[in-house]
């Protein structure tokens, strides 16, 4: 089994090597030919992705003695995994110097410095974007824990309002009882003066 674990390495450490340098080379270029590569390095990390669910599987029916390693690893090759996606990300929406010169003309000095802004504006709003989708997982967490939570409220309550129910049929019981003690009170009062 770890044999299969470690072909599927060497298959990850082949993939993640093309993708990084295909990563490398969108910023260069432009148009049609930056489309297809980006779509080709998309279909790459989707076959990564792939490969890291065969990885999981794997572990999972590796001996528990030796399983700690083999999920360190893969740990190790998530997170290789997710600065990849974020560099691919980044690496759509950067420039090389010749493209920019293309789209801004031969400028330079301040067309420079407004690109680099806008780059990190871009950066920043990629930031937010991934900021934003957290905030939302943890807003949905949060409804289904508020709807978990008035589910159980409406059980209490339904719970309490049969207890109060129980408590007073206990109550007029009680009273029927005390009426019944004060009539065989005064019953028994009678029959003692006779």
């Amino acid at each position: 089994m770890s044999s299969d674990f470690e072909a599927y390495e060497q298959d990850f450490g082949t993939l993640t090597a093309e993708i990084t340098n295909k990563i490398g080379r969108i910023p260069k270029l432009g148009g049609e030919e930056k489309t297809q590569l980006v779509l080709n390095v998309d279909k790459q990390l989707e076959e990564v992705r792939e490969l890291m669910e065969q990885m999981d599987l794997e572990v999972r029916e590796i001996p528990i003695q030796s399983r700690a390693m083999y999920q360190s690893r893969l740990k190790s090759y998530k997170g290789e995994l997710e600065k990849l996606e974020k560099d691919f990300k980044r690496s759509r929406i950067a420039y090389s110097d010749e493209v920019r010169n293309e789209l801004l003309g031969e400028e330079g000095g301040s067309s420079e410095s407004q690109l680099i802004k806008l780059r990190e504006e871009r950066a920043h709003l990629l930031d937010n974007t991934e900021k934003l989708e957290r905030s939302s997982r943890r807003l949905d967490a949060g409804y289904q824990i508020a709807v978990e939570t008035e589910q159980v409220g409406q059980e209490i309550l339904a719970n309490l309002n049969t207890d109060r129910e129980k408590i007073q049929r206990s109550r007029e019981r009680l009273r029927e009882t005390d009426a019944n003690l004060g009539k065989s009170s005064r019953i028994l009062t009678g029959m003692l003066r006779r």
